[in-house]
């Protein structure tokens, strides 16, 4: 019987039992696909990352639900490449990570927040806010009229966008059949924008995971959604998503969008992250 190295990291945050727990474990080359899920679902966190095949140069990163296996995710990014760089398993600097969304490029610094470059940008079609409110306990009153429609965008995986008012995110009450009946890609962001920055709540009832504490990938899909809606100007504009706060792990997301033509060209989001466990997990089989 084997036993397989792990850690546990709290990520985009800078603090411990805040952000968004990750479990990181290492050496899962040989392990079919059925054992990573089984490894996920045992730690039983919203997502839990497996870099393979590792160099100075880049690894391969598998990130999974308690249910399903994603071709990309935020937090499990950001969070393998800090683990990865603090054990010295890479070297400091531009580093790719192959994921199910592509060679994607991390900045690695010494120390500080590692920066991820998000997949390829996609603005889908408006969405009816009408059904997306009833499944969040609001009304078109809490809707912020100055956003636009609502809609799906993403950057390797999808999420469908709602912008409310200030006051309506905290307000919100999800019903997760309601919202598992619709088709919002991979969740739904609900989310007051104020041009600068943005309060955010991320659900994503498909994969296993009611209401998530810090979601990259909804992130950098929001500078899609808002350049698709004509929200930002030319160029490069960074922003800031607050996230978490409803649950009682507050995280921060600090994110770049460059946008030409009302749309996003390419999207970065920037974090920490922080050791809280570490150990060994049986392995599968």
């Amino acid at each position: 019987m084997g036993w397989l190295p792990y850690e546990v990291v709290d990520v985009f945050t800078d603090r411990p039992f805040a952000g968004n727990p990750l479990a990181v474990v290492l050496g899962t080359e040989a392990l079919a696909t059925e054992e990573l899920q089984a490894l996920a679902a045992e730690f039983n966190l919203s997502e839990t990352a497996f870099p393979q095949e590792v160099s100075g140069e880049g690894y391969r990163l598998r990130i999974f639900t308690p249910t399903v296996e994603l071709p990309f995710a935020g937090h499990p990014s950001v969070g393998a490449a800090s683990v990865l760089r603090r054990l010295g398993r890479v070297r400091a600097g531009r580093l790719v990570q192959r994921c199910g969304a592509g060679d994607l490029p991390l900045e690695v610094p010494a120390e500080g927040p590692v920066v991820l470059t998000a997949g390829t940008p996609s603005a889908g079609p408006v969405v009816d806010p009408g059904p997306l409110l009833d499944a969040v306990g609001l009304v078109a009153d809490d809707l912020d009229e100055t956003a636009g429609d609502a809609g799906r965008a993403g950057c390797g995986i999808d999420f469908t966008y709602l912008l409310v008012r200030p006051d309506a995110v905290a307000r919100a009450v999800p019903d997760l059949r309601a919202l598992a009946a619709l088709d919002l890609g991979t969740g739904l962001s609900l989310t007051a924008w104020d041009g600068a920055a943005a309060h955010s709540r991320v659900f994503v009832p498909e994969v296993g995971v009611a209401e998530d504490p810090a979601t990259g990938s909804a992130a950098v899909g929001l500078g899609v959604h808002l350049a698709a809606r004509g929200l930002l100007r030319e160029g490069r504009t960074e922003y800031v998503v607050r996230q978490g706060e409803e649950v009682g792990r507050p995280s921060t997301m600090r994110c770049a969008v460059e946008a030409r033509g009302g749309a996003a060209e390419r999207v970065t989001v920037a974090g920490d992250a922080v050791l809280v466990a570490r150990g060994e997990v049986r392995r599968p089989g």
